[in-house]
């Protein structure tokens, strides 16, 4: 294992990060305390508790998600279709470096951004409620694993993308959506039940609820489901990427 070619380019996409870090840090703040303007004030004036938990609780749990997958994805396609745009990406693929370094190198700057977003929102998120993890070795197990899968993911749309425009499609048309629509700020028990049995196809409940049920011992489905889903997620991921690299798709055309 090249180690000294991972730092180099794990340093590069950290280097990017910090000389916008006073945005870095000031839009998640900002953002975090308009979701709880809007949904912790206005509509948890309305809903007292989910499932024993006081609403705005309850909530922090999906926007740490929320943020943490697009951050993750966003960091992650911008960092590998940039040299892609200015053809540096023949030089790395040229140099002494296998598929797993490159990915190291990216994906890991991109996990390492997502997680410090995650940990400034949940650092902002206990300004405004009253956050109890019942269970924080299981809160940064699903942290870090949401963080490296979905950049792993966002790596993946990186090398497809063809223009900026397409790097932004997914993220905004798929997985926001998704994420919205998985219980991100409500329960699925609260669901009609053909709704709840619909939203199980939604990968993203499993990543929600293993989540909100390491802060609070509640979760939609069972944790195991939890971790079996990210954990094949990232296989998944992880498996495209070495068949990506492996043939040259996106890359050397």
């Amino acid at each position: 294992m090249n180690w000294a070619a991972v730092n180099a380019m794990y340093m590069s996409e950290m280097t990017r990060f910090f000389r916008t870090i006073a945005q870095s840090f000031i839009s998640p703040v900002i953002s975090t305390s308009l979701y709880f303007v809007v949904f912790g004030a206005a509509i948890g004036s309305r809903i007292d508790q989910v499932e024993g938990v006081s609403y705005g609780a309850f909530i922090v749990p999906g926007l740490i998600m929320l943020s943490v997958m697009t951050q993750a994805i966003t960091n992650a396609s911008f960092g590998i279709y940039f040299p892609k745009f200015i053809g540096t990406i023949y030089e790395l693929l040229s140099a002494p470096v296998n598929f797993l370094e490159i990915v190291l190198g990216f994906v890991g700057a991109a996990a390492t951004k997502a997680l410090f977003i995650g940990l400034v929102i949940l650092g902002t998120a206990a300004l405004f409620v009253d956050v109890q993890i019942q269970h924080p070795f299981a809160m940064m197990t699903f942290l870090l694993l949401t963080c490296l899968s979905f950049a792993l993911f966002g790596f993946i749309i990186g090398i497809w993308a063809q223009n900026f425009e397409q790097l932004q499609l997914i993220p905004l048309l798929v997985v926001t959506p998704l994420v919205f629509l998985g219980g991100s700020f409500y329960s699925i028990s609260m669901l009609p039940p053909i709704w709840q049995k619909i939203t199980l196809f939604n990968p993203v409940v499993y990543l929600i609820s293993g989540f909100r049920w390491s802060f609070f011992g509640v979760a939609d489905v069972p944790i195991g489901l939890s971790l079996l889903a990210i954990a094949g997620f990232t296989a998944l991921c992880l498996g495209l990427i070495w068949w990506i690299f492996r043939t040259g798709w996106r890359i050397r055309n």
